[in-house]
């Protein structure tokens, strides 16, 4: 028997005003989460907090699983914005802080002007998340990180594919397992540790002088 469509945002904000109101949504969303946890949240409560019609909320989001889900989407959407601005843009920093950047903002879950995600999120994922989603996800994060080091011109000879791939999956697969399995604890030395072996592993790849 196939799953039951999941449900999903029913429109993206273009215009400057909606972005505003979507935005204030995400917002109530994260403190009622915080405050009450994922039985807390519901769309009146939600609406209410935000200070909008329940039937506002609704023209965007039908339920709360598909607040959730827009929310998942809103917090890719801000690491990819990320990287874009600070890591791939710059024109004028050595490869190895391009490198600590790249690391730093893909790991850190805590890191300040990016969306929360916590360990209850990652657990409700299933509900709003299929393979393909995943699939997606870690396409445009690969990208990401294949025009990162396509910008460190002083890297030669470049990286190949297989070796940057390797290296975000165990970055990003790093941080989700820290989050499933709730290890708070130490969150700053693991995302040090974390640039001091990608930076370690990208000069075995310099020649020798």
């Amino acid at each position: 028997m196939p799953d039951a469509p999941r449900s999903k945002p029913l429109k993206r904000p273009t215009q400057a005003r909606s972005k505003f109101t979507v935005q204030a949504i995400y917002d109530a969303f994260v403190r009622i989460w915080n405050a009450h946890g994922w039985e807390g949240v519901t769309t009146r409560a939600v609406a209410l907090e935000t200070g909008i019609a329940v039937g506002t909320l609704y023209d965007y989001f039908p339920d709360k699983e598909a607040l959730l889900s827009g929310y998942v989407r809103h917090c890719v959407d801000a690491l990819l914005a990320r990287l874009d601005a600070e890591v791939i843009a710059p024109s004028d920093i050595a490869w190895q802080e391009r490198v600590k950047r790249l690391v730093r903002i893909t790991c850190d879950t805590r890191l300040d002007g990016l969306p929360a995600v916590d360990h209850e999120m990652l657990m409700l994922e299933h509900r709003v998340a299929e393979p393909k989603h995943h699939r997606r996800v870690y396409d445009e994060l690969a990208d990401r990180w294949e025009q990162a080091f396509v910008a460190c011109r002083d890297l030669q000879p470049p990286l190949s594919s297989a070796t940057i791939h390797a290296l975000l999956t165990a970055a990003w697969g790093g941080r989700r397992y820290r989050l499933l399995v709730q290890s708070d604890s130490g969150s700053g030395e693991w995302v040090v540790e974390m640039e001091a072996m990608v930076i370690a592993r990208v000069s075995m790849h310099l020649p020798a002088h």
